[in-house]
């Protein structure tokens, strides 16, 4: 039966076909790889179903090289592919965060560098890595449990053909054609070589052949990496193994190896990439980790080991205090567990904290990549929120850097009380926010919040070492007992002159009533330096970034109105307080204008378009004439 490779497979192989690459060995690491995934998985699987380990279930890997042929064999005795497995495993690419991978594989490829094939890996089609080096590969493979067998074949261009074969041992055995300008691949020292170099911590045995009927031989150490001495593993071991997990294609940026015994016993062999996973934010936000009992795979999808705000964290847990045969729902439940990840949680933090203090530049790479995510935990863990909101970086209006709490606290006004801050979809507008004007001009620094999550973890965390986080997007602030050490440019030199400021109330009143029901109130801003109008909630309201929140979740959300405050310093202000009531239709113009105006700084759009460009342009026109 032929089948068209899906869009997204056919771009795959088209980049790995077409592009040069330095390192195409890799294809045996990532071959070598599925293998044993397929026979964690058989091995596991067969502790609660005796039958699908009967047969041939002394799990191995096996590589085979045939020169007449021109053919290189690697098989296993793993779990094994049906018909439906093949076609989803090998025809397609079916998982969050494809565009993103594929837009970053074909930038690599467009650029020729080599982490290209490491990309592949990463993203879990590493098969497809094995057309570097054949003109066609075969695939045939019986599913543990099944008697059915099914041969794939493809050369990697026209698609697949899968047919059914009459009888086949359980697990897959893929043969490739080995092309001849990758004739190396057929050499036994050069195979034994990379098996070696990129699969010696395989917990399962790898044998060599040079041929049928040869002598077979094990060429690596065939023991758990995790299980060794740290003192026995070298850093270039340890990065392989990184690689081989799919953690990254690079080297980690934080390793921990570690083993606890008392109550529980566990090993743990955890990494934090150099770089942020594709499925970052994806909405399943699917943990990293494995979970094994005495060296025995249990599974890969166990979210109680390390919670989602973590889940950019890769590795291996090890544990002798779990059944084998446990189940899904009894680990959701179990008290070993439970604490293993107590103690996992406070091993991630406390080494993040090392870095931070040791090598601040550092922890501003893992800062860059992984902050948003680890800001998560202050919303969703009640017991680490602290000591997470403590290494948590924010952007502010005194630094182009990202700093910490303590960096804001050190640098406070002598009299300020709060820690300001304002919220804001984007770090552009956060800056250029006219709410910022009047604490600028005072030297008060003011933190910008532009994750989505920073509007969520206020609530659960209002305050930091006793200061109270405060809005300056709502309510009214104090500015006046920071006025004695702070030049203020835009203050008065006349004293006197200032006594006799002008009567707004009218000019209040009259704009008010022509907003209606646009705004809850209209005031005068002791903040405003620069821009003659703002929006402000009250004290209890909602800010606009949580309004904004709130309308991508529910189109229909229309918030509460907001007070307008006007800047009484402001040539406009101070020109409409002077206008005649006989003006009453331009008053009524350049109110909508300060209330549209103030929209568009927050990056809302103007209620009535058309009317505010009608207003814009005859403002214009005036002002030409």
């Amino acid at each position: 039966m032929k089948k068209s490779f899906e869009a997204d497979t056919g771009r795959v192989l088209n980049i790995v076909i077409n592009s040069l690459y330095s390192e195409k060995e890799i294809f045996l690491r990532e071959l070598i790889s599925n293998s044993s995934d397929a026979l964690d998985k058989r091995r596991f699987l067969s502790l609660t179903d005796s039958s699908l380990g009967a047969e041939n279930s002394e799990y191995k890997i096996s590589i085979m090289i045939d020169k007449k042929n021109k053919s290189l064999t690697i098989s296993d005795n793993g779990i094994g592919m049906d018909e439906e497995d093949l076609i989803k495993s090998l025809g397609t690419i079916a998982r969050s965060g494809t565009s993103e991978f594929l837009a970053e594989l074909e930038k690599k490829a467009s650029e020729k560098k080599d982490a290209d094939v490491n990309l592949i890996g990463q993203f879990g089609v590493g098969f497809y890595s094995s057309f570097m080096v054949a003109d066609n590969v075969v695939v045939i493979s019986r599913k543990a449990g099944s008697h059915d067998c099914f041969k794939w074949s493809s050369d990697g261009t026209t698609g697949y053909e899968i047919e059914k074969l009459d009888n086949a041992e359980v697990g897959t055995t893929i043969t490739l054609t080995v092309k001849a300008a990758a004739k190396e691949f057929l050499d036994e020292t050069r195979l034994s070589f990379i098996t070696k170099k990129y699969s010696d911590h395989i917990s399962y045995p790898i044998d060599f052949s040079a041929g049928v009927g040869k002598e077979k031989k094990t060429i690596n150490s065939a023991s758990a990496l995790w299980t060794r001495d740290k003192k026995d593993i070298t850093p270039d071991q340890y990065n392989e193994f990184f690689r081989h997990i799919g953690a990254g294609y690079g080297e980690p940026f934080l390793t921990i190896h570690s083993k606890a015994e008392g109550t529980v016993s566990y090993t743990n062999l955890l990494f934090i990439p150099d770089k942020r996973p594709f499925d970052l934010f994806t909405a399943e936000r699917n943990s990293k980790l494995k979970l094994y009992a005495n060296r025995v795979f249990i599974t890969d999808n166990c979210e109680d080991i390390l919670p989602k705000w973590l889940r950019f964290v890769y590795g291996i847990i090890d544990t002798p205090d779990l059944d084998l045969n446990v189940s899904r729902e009894m680990l959701q439940h179990n008290p070993a567990l439970k604490r293993i990840s107590k103690s996992l949680i406070k091993k991630v933090i406390n080494e993040l904290k090392k870095i931070k203090e040791k090598d601040g530049q550092k922890y501003d790479l893992f800062w860059k990549e992984f902050g948003q995510a680890f800001k998560e935990g202050i919303y969703e863990d009640a017991d680490n929120k602290k000591n997470i909101l403590a290494l948590s970086k924010f952007y502010s209006s005194k630094s182009d850097d990202t700093i910490f709490l303590s960096d804001y606290l050190e640098g406070m006004h002598k009299n300020q009380e709060a820690i300001f801050y304002i919220s804001s979809d984007t770090l552009d507008r956060a800056k250029t926010s006219p709410h910022l004007e009047g604490l600028k001009a005072k030297g008060i620094e003011v933190l910008f919040f532009v994750d989505p999550i920073d509007t969520f973890w206020l609530q659960m965390l209002p305050e930091f070492e006793e200061k109270k986080f405060t809005s300056i997007t709502k309510g009214t602030i104090d500015l006046s007992k920071f006025d004695n050490e702070v030049k203020n440019k835009k203050k008065s030199d006349d004293n006197e002159k200032k006594a006799e400021k002008p009567d707004f109330s009218k000019l209040i009143e009259r704009i008010k009533a022509e907003l209606g029901e646009n705004v809850s109130d209209v005031r005068l801003s002791n903040k405003l330096v620069d821009s003659p109008s703002c929006l402000v909630a009250d004290e209890v309201g909602m800010d606009v970034q949580m309004e904004r929140i709130m309308k991508m979740h529910d189109k229909d959300f229309a918030g509460a109105p907001r007070i307008l405050e006007l800047n009484e310093n402001h040539e406009v202000i101070l020109q409409l307080n002077k206008m005649p009531d006989k003006k009453k239709e331009l008053i009524k113009d350049a109110s909508f204008l300060l209330f549209d105006q103030a929209k568009i700084m927050e990056g809302q759009m103007p209620v009535d378009l058309g009317g505010f460009t009608r207003r814009l342009t005859q403002f214009m026109s005036g002002a030409l004439k």
